[in-house]
């Protein structure tokens, strides 16, 4: 009755599942897969649907795009909660990668350049980018920016060890950027 409402109102009832399951498969034939995994053969939608009622499982299509379309009998619900239970164990493992930005200015004092080097190795170890900037501030130092191109050197220099620079640094404005990304383990000796 419902079903006629909505038809009537131009929205249709078509499932937004990826499975079609049941009674929403509209082939005449199938090739089936039963619980086991074994092949059952080429059937009639009706005798699948039966042998699956049957065994009180689902009638599952698991690819529309075959000739004929193949289905399995399956328990649906353990199905789709297995794959999410996949789906979460994939995205777990799964490495993030941070770009992590580090300031520098170009009369930076030798112990804050330490400290600051050491925040790029902690970050290169943990597997994360680093984006080195170092600002130029005033026209006196715009003047000099040879001057902060040594600062850069000398910070690439103290991450040779543990990370590479994927480019050459690039005055762009007033800021110098360096991008360095952590050595992996089959290039280290």
């Amino acid at each position: 009755m419902l079903s006629a409402f909505y038809l009537t109102m131009g929205v249709s009832l078509i499932s937004t599942k990826e499975h079609q399951i049941n009674e929403e498969i509209r082939v005449p034939q199938v090739r089936l897969i039963g619980s086991g995994g074994e092949q059952i053969g080429i059937v009639a939608i009706a005798e699948a649907q039966r042998i699956a009622s049957d065994k009180d499982l689902d009638l599952v299509m698991i690819a529309p795009q075959a000739e004929p379309p193949v289905c399995r009998v399956m328990d649906y619900g353990k199905f789709c909660f297995e794959q999410d239970k996949r789906e979460k164990e994939a995205k777990k493992k799964q490495q993030t990668v941070e770009v992590k930005e580090i300031q520098l200015t170009c009369n930076i004092g030798d112990h804050d350049f330490q400290t600051k080097l050491g925040h790029a190795h902690r970050f290169l170890g943990d597997g994360n980018k680093v984006r080195v900037v170092l600002k130029f501030r005033g026209r006196r130092e715009m003047f000099h920016t040879e001057l902060g191109q040594q600062v850069i050197d000398r910070f690439e220099q103290g991450c040779s060890d543990i990370g590479q620079a994927d480019k050459k640094p690039v005055l762009d404005g007033r800021t110098i950027t360096l991008f360095l990304s952590p050595i992996s383990n089959t290039t280290k000796k």
